[in-house]
């Protein structure tokens, strides 16, 4: 019986885990909150970098932090950025 309850619990941690992977952009970090905080902001401040790849995103937004959401601002903080 202790061993069944060990295996579902896995089980369930490793589903929490893929269904949150699933919310994402492919290839993309941060939570689908975190992405949708910073897209309209990447959108407006940073659309010409895109393709440039998510460091120099993040020096764009670093760049522009006065003129991005506030939403956007936090998650950069919560990332220590």
């Amino acid at each position: 019986m202790r061993k069944f309850v060990l295996a579902l619990a896995l089980l369930s941690s490793t589903s929490a885990a893929f269904a949150q992977q699933q919310q994402t952009i492919p290839g993309r970090p941060g939570t689908a909150e975190e992405q949708a905080a910073c897209n309209r902001d990447v959108q407006r401040h940073c659309r010409s970098l895109i393709d440039q790849g998510d460091f120099v995103i993040l020096a764009c937004l670093k760049e522009n932090r006065t003129k991005i959401s506030a939403a956007c601002d936090k998650v950069l903080k919560n990332h220590g950025q």
